[in-house]
């Protein structure tokens, strides 16, 4: 189907020049003079070539329908990452370079939703928020201001992110998967 592209986001699948592409990043940029573009990151579908498209916002890009399937994380081993179907409990098993960077907040017994293109598996949506313990914190600076300054802090997957001063280690944060950025304290 025939969209906009201002439209397009992360994890589309579009047909650029005769190939399918994924979207992985997007930028719209509005210059002083004359009309917005969206700079728009892809990788090929098929064998993983990136690169980087320039649209005027207006221009119609065709966007492939995919087939939608829950899936349930099993775990990750040297193979690649392992998921089970909700429906008929098939399991498949897909690399980390698919998932992207989110891959790093994938966990056990999370729900995925993968999207294939006449069976072939393109991408896969993780959910938009995990929780999460931090394991490693950088002590609070006296005079700091609350409101503006965030300090280091490593999660319990590795990933390092930056948090609130009041933010210890053990406390556990709700986290953004799309950029890995702090959103609230965990409410549990």
């Amino acid at each position: 189907m025939k969209v906009t592209a201002i439209s397009l986001r992360p994890g589309n699948v579009v047909d650029h020049n005769g190939k399918l592409w994924i979207v992985t990043k997007y930028e719209i940029m509005q210059p002083g003079k004359g009309a917005s573009v969206i700079q728009v990151e892809m990788r090929a579908v098929k064998g993983g070539n990136k690169d980087n498209v320039r649209f005027r916002t207006q221009e119609m890009v065709e966007k492939m329908r995919m087939d939608s399937t829950e899936y349930q994380f099993l775990y990750e081993d040297a193979d690649g990452c392992h998921f089970m179907n909700q429906t008929n409990y098939e399991q498949i098993q897909l690399s980390k370079e698919l998932i992207g960077a989110p891959a790093a907040f994938l966990q056990e017994g999370m729900i995925c939703t993968v999207e294939s293109i006449e069976g072939d598996p393109v991408s896969v949506q993780i959910p938009d928020t995990v929780v999460l313990e931090i394991v490693e914190a950088d002590p609070v600076v006296k005079g700091q201001t609350a409101s503006s300054s965030y300090k280091p802090a490593k999660l319990s997957n590795g990933v390092k992110i930056m948090v609130p001063p009041f933010i210890e280690s053990g406390t556990r944060v709700v986290v953004k998967t799309e950029d890995g950025s702090y959103v609230e304290r965990a409410k549990d």
